[in-house]
């Protein structure tokens, strides 16, 4: 969904890309046509003319020329383009076929998705001091299908069978009988949703004309087309990815710019016929040169499969069990996104069967806010109760470990935080420490005092790099981790009337933090929980330390001073941003020069320069970046600066990499996300498997997924124990001396020394037999891997969750418009608040980066969405009591009136009424 900014923007878009001119030549192209219920109020359905596209431009109505909505200034949101794909294989298919089956399969998907969008389109209320927005159920778009791609120089177009919906800035309120302008932020927000619906109605039509369907990550692909054809028939992808590299852009709207900048000249005298005859000869001639390579290029009919029926309640669990694994709150079309999207590859189940089970779904509580419906379950919200009563059940049911205040080397808010924790009654206490306020140093100076008294600290972190790492370097030397404690009973065991203490904190989720909760209380140790609320959280479910707080009333000691930041300006915007004042802090960051302006063609090229310099000058750097995929692009650059610098060694070396994909249980338990050649590392042994040891996926059919060990050892992968395994695509690095690198999996190297997930090593040699020797920078110890260790990523720039619990001397910010989608106020915080000594912030759209930096980026809880609701209830409640009251009075006084006055009331047959 694209928007257009002007009417001069939106008549172009037209003449470039949306008409059947430019490119597009003879028979390729079909007529676009004005389509939508406003369209059939103003009777203007019908062929998209370039004099009715362009009055609906200027905000006209093209049967009279009249203005459409009262607003005429021109540099307003015209519309929005709607972009419709199918997958590769259909466009393939459809370019092979003899009539139309899979165009009108195509143009009917498109045409029900965009009226459910009509039937979800809004307008503000703007009026009598009312901030609203009300129902339309009506728009006007012109719709253009296309059916090929813009061809790559020297090569006829390949088949892209795709549909642009226009959609105008414009629709009617039947209330205040007016034409104006359309609400679409709810439209954007449900894009994925929507999106969803028309892969699922597309792939079910396909299905009933015969075709078999495969789903894939992002759709579904058509079985019987090999992938070589598809990869042949995507030059035009491929130039715009190769360039797009080439020159750093990720961000959607310059790709759309570079795609314009890229296109070839028109293609003259070719029609449909003659490009269907050049598309066989592609791939007859990919089926010769494949057939010399072992690789099949024909595409054949898929043969037929008796398939497991799945229903409607189970697409309902799968949503429920993925979306609830990592969120305790999602709304409804989330949910129901992620189960029509289980649902394709088998037409028997229906959107409306889904719907209803999922409104019959007892598991499920709703609550309307707004304009949409946020869901939660009873198991999570019972999950978050246990939660927050166990904690509240230790309040005053200890002795303090000190009656009187112990003389500390700390002042402050250091020490007030010290005195809390020794001198609390309660089993649980919380500090809250923003970054660099000295955390560490304070939990010295309380252990210290707690040793004193008699009793043993064991000390936790949720992270392998914060126990074993951080906190070890620190001088707590057998610091482990949280994952550890819960599954060793001896270590429980230790904690018999003694200290607990859990560094790191908020990045517990809600089952975790329970467990931790559950052995304190069999224990009757204390538990001391440190940590920043206003940090990364969990990846699972529930910001446990956050609710704990504002939901559990637990009493926490807060430490805001902040001593990592030496320039007192630089410290200030800190400090804001630890308050949740992003503006302010942001103003502060600008004006000091921090927040710099690049563009959008060369986004990397200052950030690489400036981060090179300070490494010359023999400071720590870091460099983070919102998302993954623009951390390798600036790593790409940065490598290359590096080399061409002596920083980094001439001789390579290629290494496997495993990047992790990231699945929920009920993804991995799903037979249809397993390909060939992914790798599975299993976290338990299971009947014939054991613990660690790697497997390749050999294929994947009807629920069952085969899987080969090195030794060539083929078996079953036990799909139904999701939670024993973790799945990996394969690919190579480039490894030199000088680079840095990141342990992604824990292990162990050559001589069995421990590797923590998180830990960054510097390269010390590399050797043709494939040896990597790295370094800790810190500590000085050294490790032995070889090239196949697979659990390896570059560190020149690493995400911000990475890089929480980092201290360096300068940090540097690639945060251009790409990466906004992953931008809110924890990351921002997390980013800006590494460094000793200066931030550097690099971005091309500093008005959006401040926008969504500003964006909180806290996950409600059950409890809060519940409670919220609640009090809505009593709030309605109290209201209508109050209105009863007082019109049951006015009538008591109306009746009292007619009984002392002649004259008939007009008020005779008045009733309360609600």
């Amino acid at each position: 969904m694209i928007q257009s900014t002007s009417a001069a923007h939106a008549k172009a878009y037209f003449s470039e890309s949306l008409s059947k001119s430019d490119y597009y030549t003879n028979d390729q192209e079909l007529n676009g046509h004005i389509q939508g219920k406003l369209a059939e109020r103003l009777g203007i359905s019908g062929i998209a003319t370039k004099e009715a596209f362009f009055a609906l431009c200027e905000n006209m109505n093209p049967a009279d020329g009249t203005p459409l909505t009262p607003r005429k200034k021109e540099e307003r949101t015209t519309g929005y383009d709607i972009n419709f794909h199918c997958p590769k294989s259909v466009s393939i298919l459809h370019s092979l076929s003899k009539d139309n089956h899979i165009l009108d399969a195509f143009h009917k998907s498109v045409q029900e998705t965009m009226q459910d969008i009509e039937k979800d389109s809004k307008t503000r209320i703007r009026k009598n001091n009312v901030f609203d927005d009300r129902d339309t159920q009506e728009l006007v778009w012109a719709d253009f299908i296309h059916q090929t791609a813009r061809p790559v120089e020297g090569h006829a177009p390949d088949p892209h069978l795709h549909a642009h919906c226009f959609v105008f800035n414009a629709t009617w309120d039947e209330q205040e009988k007016q034409i104006k302008a359309t609400q679409f932020r709810d439209i954007k927000r449900d894009m994925p949703y929507y999106q969803t619906i028309f892969h699922k109605r597309l792939s079910d039509k396909l299905i009933k004309q015969g075709y078999q369907i495969r789903r894939t990550e992002k759709s579904f692909e058509v079985e019987g087309i090999p992938k070589n054809v598809i990869t042949l028939f995507s030059k035009r992808t491929d130039e715009i990815g190769r360039v797009a590299k080439e020159k750093g852009i990720t961000n959607i709207h310059e790709l759309s710019e570079l795609g314009a900048r890229t296109r070839s000249k028109k293609q003259t005298g070719m029609s449909m016929a003659e490009l269907k005859t050049e598309w066989k000869r592609q791939i007859k001639e990919l089926d010769k040169n494949g057939q010399e390579e072992g690789e099949e290029g024909n595409i054949r009919f898929a043969p037929k499969k008796e398939k497991t029926a799945i229903t409607s309640k189970q697409c309902v669990d799968y949503a429920v069990e993925h979306g609830f694994e990592r969120a305790s709150v999602l709304h409804d079309r989330r949910l129901l996104e992620s189960a029509y999207r289980h649902s394709i590859g088998d037409e028997s189940i229906s959107m409306d069967e889904i719907d209803q089970h999922f409104n019959d779904d007892k598991r499920i509580l709703r609550v309307k806010e707004q304009s949409k419906v946020l869901c939660t379950t009873h198991d999570t919200l019972n999950e978050e109760k246990r939660m927050v009563n166990l904690a509240k059940e230790g309040k005053g049911k200890l002795r303090p470990l000190y009656t009187k205040v112990p003389e500390l080397k700390l002042d402050g808010q250091q020490a007030e935080a010290v005195n809390h924790v020794l001198t609390t009654t309660n089993r649980v206490s919380i500090i809250r420490g923003a970054a660099g306020t000295g955390k560490t140093t304070l939990m010295q100076e309380a252990v210290g005092f707690m040793e004193k008294a008699g009793k043993k600290v064991i000390v936790v972190a949720p992270t392998a790099q914060a126990s074993r790492g951080v906190l070890r370097e620190e001088g707590f030397e057998k610091a482990e981790t949280v994952a550890k404690l819960l599954t060793d009973q001896n270590m429980q065991k230790q904690l018999a009337n003694q200290v607990l203490w859990v560094d790191e904190a908020g990045l517990l989720g809600t089952k975790d933090m329970t467990s931790l909760l559950e052995i304190a209380n069999k224990q009757n140790a204390r538990l001391i929980l440190g940590g920043d609320t206003r940090q990364h959280s969990s990846v699972v479910r529930g910001d446990a330390l956050r609710i704990l707080n504002t939901v559990g009333g637990i009493k926490t000691a807060e430490v805001s001073k902040i001593y990592r930041q030496k320039d007192e300006y630089y410290r200030s915007a800190v400090e804001d941003l630890s308050k949740g004042n992003v503006k302010d802090a942001f103003q502060k960051l600008d004006s000091m020069g921090s927040v710099k302006s690049v563009s959008p063609l060369k986004p990397n090229e200052a950030l690489v320069s400036d981060y090179v310099e300070a490494i010359k000058k023999g400071k720590s750097a870091l460099v983070v970046s919102p998302t993954h995929q623009q951390g390798d692009e600036v790593t790409d650059a940065i490598r290359k600066k590096l080399k061409s610098e002596g920083l980094i060694g001439k001789k390579e070396i290629k290494a496997t990499k495993l990047n992790s994909l990231n699945l929920t249980e009920a993804q991995k338990s799903d037979w249809r996300n397993f390909e060939k050649g992914q790798i599975i590392q299993f976290n338990q042994n299971n009947a014939g498997i054991k613990r660690g040891s790697l497997w390749t996926v050999q294929s994947s059919a009807e629920n069952e997924v085969m899987i080969k060990n090195e030794n060539g050892h083929i078996v079953p992968l036990p799909i139904q124990k999701s939670s024993d395994y973790d799945i990996f695509s394969k690919s190579e690095m480039a490894i030199a001396k000088g680079d840095t690198i990141r342990i992604t999996r824990n292990g162990f190297d050559q001589e069995k020394n421990r590797l923590n997930n998180g830990q960054m090593l510097d390269v010390v040699s590399v050797s043709k037999k494939g040896d990597i020797v790295l370094r800790n920078a810190i500590s000085k110890e050294t490790y032995k891997l070889k090239q196949d260790y697979g659990h390896l990523s570059h560190a020149h720039c690493v995400t911000s969750h990475a890089s929480q619990g980092k201290t360096v001397d300068e940090i540097f910010i690639s945060q251009p418009a790409s990466t906004f989608p992953a931008t809110d106020a924890k990351q921002f915080y997390v980013s800006v608040s590494r460094a000793r000594n200066r931030a550097h912030i690099y971005t091309d759209d500093k008005e959006q980066l401040l926008y969504h930096a500003s964006e909180l980026g806290e996950r409600q809880s059950a409890i809060e969405l519940v409670s919220r609701q609640n009090k809505t209830n009593e709030m309605v409640h109290h209201q209508i009591r109050d209105e009863l009251s007082r019109t049951s009075t006015e009538h008591h006084k109306t009746k009292q009136a007619e009984k002392a006055s002649p004259i008939k009331s007009n008020y005779e047959d008045y009733e309360p009424r609600l």
